[in-house]
């Protein structure tokens, strides 16, 4: 699947580009894992925050957000494949090209992630190790994970 990728700080974005990742975070967090929370955290257009968008065709099959001023670490969420490109290798190109961008934006700078329990082998396999318990996200497992820097 080729994608188009673009790093966009919280300033720049469209009306489209912000819309499209609502639709798609609710669409799979929402909808499909059936957690009811408010997505709209007030962090979507803070300072050093961006977003990682992968389209194919207009449409967003890929997406993340980039904190860079929330703690420390730089914290990557809301980490979503759309449901039409789960197995196609798809979650590891955005993760790679997201520890790209990590690298060029933050050098030096450790990464942070909550992520769900199961994909912690996931994760680890690029570099995250756990950092917390197994504790419960709205009605999911999740486990902090950091990536030191290098």
């Amino acid at each position: 699947m080729t994608l188009q990728w673009s790093c966009r700080a919280a300033p720049a974005l469209t009306t489209a580009e912000l819309y499209a990742a609502l639709v798609l975070r609710a669409r799979v967090f929402v909808v499909e894992q059936q957690c009811i929370y408010p997505d709209a955290d007030g962090l979507d257009l803070a300072a050093d925050v961006w977003h990682l968008f992968g389209w194919r065709d207009d449409q967003l099959h890929a997406y993340l957000r980039l904190l860079g001023a929330v703690r420390e670490d730089v914290v990557i969420g809301r980490v979503i494949v759309a449901p039409e490109g789960r197995g196609s290798g798809l979650g590891h190109l955005l993760l790679g090209e997201a520890l790209r961008v990590c690298a060029e934006r933050w050098p030096g700078r450790s990464l942070f992630l909550s992520a769900q329990a199961h994909l912690q082998a996931y994760y680890g396999r690029y570099g995250f190790t756990p950092c917390s318990a197994v504790y419960d996200e709205d009605g999911i497992p999740h486990i902090d994970m950091r990536r030191l820097a290098d």
